[in-house]
């Protein structure tokens, strides 16, 4: 099988995980969100560091106990991570599916706003076309709820802002969720037995099967990372990007069509807003990308005798 297909499988694969994972959090009720995402880390770290024993890749903590400044960036990163865990959680237990698929949808140009803030990119017109019919989106929205869609925003901020921070730290998928749930590891503990001195714990009370599905938190977490790290390295970033729809698609079906969530006209107007910001963006990024194509193919190889002409020291 060429790269290029076992890319877009791997990457099929983490978006349909992703896409159906309010399925599989719905079944872990009556466990709370906090008790949730404690049970996330804990077995998160546990699978990779049997992930990592097993292929023998340990190298790495050595040399990143040595990088404060990176071990910074990871403590950073997990602090939004378990954010955006946590919300998500909350959001799909409390039957608000369809808002956890609007940050998702939202989330693009959330990492175009944190390109100009923070990077100090420069955005093409049609990307400010994309960011100003998404305000527009979320002012109907805030309409339609009667307040802020804080949940979809929160989740939108908190990713972008992890993809970001893990941009700069160039951690592979399977090092870096161990770092960061590690560092995540000892306050879960830490509440895990907190609530289970309390008597409050769902752990070992509610049935087998749930207490099985706590455990599996840590598969389900790794397993699509994994395949997103898969397809990373092997699909050029403008088929991954478009691939990453499939995801809140998914979400959002699922909370209009199997969990039954309300969708009145104007929440649908503002919906079709953030859909018509996405296809704005989404063209001129492909645009841009066979531009970018057009150019490679057009230059002209350089042959040895250009190299020497050009040799250090030179203008050209």
């Amino acid at each position: 099988m060429s790269p290029l297909r076992l890319g877009y499988l791997y990457g099929l694969g983490a978006y349909l995980l992703w896409g159906f994972f309010p399925l599989y959090f719905k079944l872990l009720r009556p466990a709370g969100a906090l008790e949730i995402l404690a049970h996330r880390v804990v077995w998160s770290l546990a699978f990779v560091a049997l992930l990592l024993a097993a292929l023998r890749n340990v190298g790495f903590l050595r040399a990143l106990v040595r990088r404060p400044r990176a071990l910074l960036g990871i403590s950073a990163a997990a602090a939004l991570i378990a954010v955006n865990w946590a919300a998500y959680i909350y959001g799909v237990n409390s039957g608000r599916v369809v808002e956890t698929a609007l940050g998702y949808f939202i989330n693009p140009l959330v990492s175009v706003l944190l390109g100009v803030g923070v990077l100090r990119e420069r955005l093409r017109p049609a990307q400010w076309l994309a960011l100003g019919v998404g305000g527009a989106a979320v002012a109907v929205l805030t309409v339609d709820y009667g307040r802020l869609p804080w949940l979809a925003l929160t989740l939108a901020a908190t990713f972008a802002a992890y993809g970001l921070v893990k941009k700069r730290l160039a951690l592979p998928a399977a090092e870096g969720l161990f770092v960061e749930s590690a560092v995540l590891a000892l306050p879960a503990l830490g509440y895990l037995g907190w609530l289970a001195a309390a008597d409050d714990a769902t752990f070992g009370h509610v049935s087998a099967g749930h207490t099985v599905l706590l455990v599996l938190a840590g598969a389900v977490t790794a397993i699509p990372l994994l395949l997103f790290a898969g397809a990373a390295n092997r699909l050029p970033l403008t088929a991954l990007g478009m691939l990453q729809y499939l995801t809140p698609v998914l979400q959002f079906a699922c909370g209009v069509l199997i969990f039954h969530e309300p969708m009145p006209p104007a929440r649908l107007a503002g919906f079709a807003l953030v859909w018509a910001a996405l296809l704005v963006f989404t063209t001129d990024a492909l645009a841009d990308a066979l531009a970018h194509t057009r150019r490679t193919r057009r230059t002209p190889t350089r042959t040895g005798r250009d190299l020497a002409v050009a040799a250090p020291g030179t203008r050209h």
